[in-house]
C-alpha cells in the first residue's frame, strides 16, 4: 500500500512539482494526499489544484510567535488526511522541537547545498564565498536544529568560474527536483534505517560514478 504524504509549502512549490510528478508512476511507494500552505499567496497551490491534489491553507501570521497553535492547525490537517510522511519544500516556517519529534523519522527537507557545509539562509552566496568547486544539494530528515538532520541523499554539481548565486541556484535546483523524489522513494519504501544521526540506505550504489572540478587536464 502506497505511503501517505502531505507537502508543505510557502512559494512557488517547483519541488513540490517534481514530487507529485514523480507519485504520478505506477510503481511510486507513496502517493501526495495534501499540499499545505501557510501563505494563502503561495504559487504552488495552484499548481498542486491543476495536479489534481487536496490543497490547505493554514496561515501562519496570524499566530504571530505562538507556533505551537500554528502547528495545531496543521496537525488537524494532517490528520484529516491521514499523512504518514511529510515532506517540506521551500517551507518557510520554524518548526517547534515537540512538532518535530512527533514526526521523527517521517519528515524530511531539502537544502541547496551540500550539507553540514553552508546550512541556513543563501547557501549558493555562501558558496561562491568560501570558493568551493563543487556544490549541490541534500535531503535529510527533520530535526529541531537547522539544516541538520541524518542526511538521505545529496546530488553535486560543479561551480563555474564566473557563476553568480542565481545561476549556481539555478543548476542546484535541478539537482533537487532528482533527488527529493529518489528520498521520498527510499523512505516510502522502507529503504531507509537510522542510526542515531546517520541515516543507512539499503540498495546499489555506483562506486564508479565521480564528480570532479575543475575537471582534470
Amino acid at each position: 500500500m502506497k505511503r501517505r504524504v502531505a507537502i508543505l509549502i510557502s512559494g512557488r512549490g517547483s519541488n513540490m512539482a517534481a514530487l507529485i510528478q514523480a507519485a504520478r508512476a505506477q510503481d511510486f511507494p507513496a502517493e501526495i494526499v495534501v499540499v499545505i500552505s501557510n501563505r494563502a499567496d503561495a504559487g504552488g497551490l495552484a499548481l498542486a489544484v491543476q495536479n489534481g491534489v487536496a490543497t490547505a491553507i493554514v496561515e501562519s501570521k496570524p499566530f504571530g510567535r505562538d507556533r505551537a497553535a500554528f502547528e495545531a492547525q496543521v496537525q488537524s490537517v494532517l490528520d484529516e488526511h491521514r499523512v504518514e510522511l511529510i515532506c517540506l519544500a521551500g517551507f518557510m516556517r520554524l518548526l517547534t522541537a515537540e512538532f518535530v519529534q512527533r514526526w521523527h523519522g517521517r519528515m524530511l527537507n531539502i537544502h541547496p547545498s551540500l550539507l553540514p557545509s553552508f546550512p541556513g539562509i543563501d547557501p549558493a552566496r555562501q558558496a561562491l564565498a568560501a570558493g568551493v568547486k563543487i556544490s549541490g544539494a541534500t535531503v535529510h530528515f527533520v530535526i529541531p536544529e537547522t539544516d541538520a538532520g541524518p542526511i538521505v541523499m545529496q546530488g553535486a554539481v560543479p561551480v563555474a568560474e564566473d557563476d553568480t548565486p542565481e545561476t549556481l541556484a539555478a543548476r542546484i535546483l535541478k539537482v533537487e527536483h532528482r533527488i527529493y523524489p529518489d528520498a521520498l522513494r527510499l523512505l516510502a519504501s522502507g529503504g531507509i534505517r537510522l542510526a542515531g544521526n546517520i541515516c543507512r540506505t539499503t540498495g546499489s550504489i555506483d562506486h564508479g560514478q565521480r564528480l570532479i572540478s575543475p575537471a582534470p587536464r
